[in-house]
């Protein structure tokens, strides 16, 4: 995703319903201002990809960006944490999201030199849990009161984890 697009993704939260943010675990109160969130996003695509908090991904379709992909808690080398959205409702329980998901992995793996990939959606969220597990990761725990971000609220979560590939 180039720093252009990132309002992408910054208006899809603050637009969202509160029900579809309740979802996902997210607090509308825990959410940056548009204009300290991309403030945030300047600064950061200003380091070094090995400097970086976030890695953004845009998911195109038809030349149309349907959804993102985003990193975070990223030790360089090591292992990050993924988030996956799909930005409207008609592009959703499509199918999409699992090559999504796949593609995303790999960018990720190669971008960030990672071994181990995670991705922690709202235990009671189907949609993404579904998603992951086609997409190849493995599951590893359900805790009752985690959370995933600055955003989030504390939820009941799933973790899940992706191996990096043998090279």
């Amino acid at each position: 995703m180039q720093l252009a697009e990132v309002g992408i993704r910054i208006g899809y939260f603050h637009e969202a319903s509160d029900d579809y943010l309740r979802g996902m675990g997210v607090d509308r109160a825990l959410l940056p201002s548009r204009e300290a969130w991309r403030a945030s996003y300047e600064a950061d695509y200003a380091r070094p990809v090995h400097e970086r908090e976030s890695y953004l991904l845009a998911w195109e379709m038809d030349d149309e960006i349907v959804g993102f992909s985003s990193a975070d808690q990223i030790t360089f080398g090591e292992e990050a944490f993924m988030h996956l959205h799909i930005l409207h409702p008609d592009h959703r329980r499509s199918g999409m999201g699992t090559a999504f998901v796949r593609q995303s992995a790999a960018a990720y793996f190669r971008e960030l030199e990672l071994q181990h990939l995670y991705s922690q959606p709202n235990a009671f969220n189907v949609a993404p849990n579904r998603t992951l597990r086609r997409a190849g990761f493995r599951y590893v725990f359900t805790r009752p009161d985690m959370v995933a971000s600055t955003i989030n609220y504390p939820q009941p979560m799933t973790r899940w984890v992706l191996q990096a590939p043998p090279t």
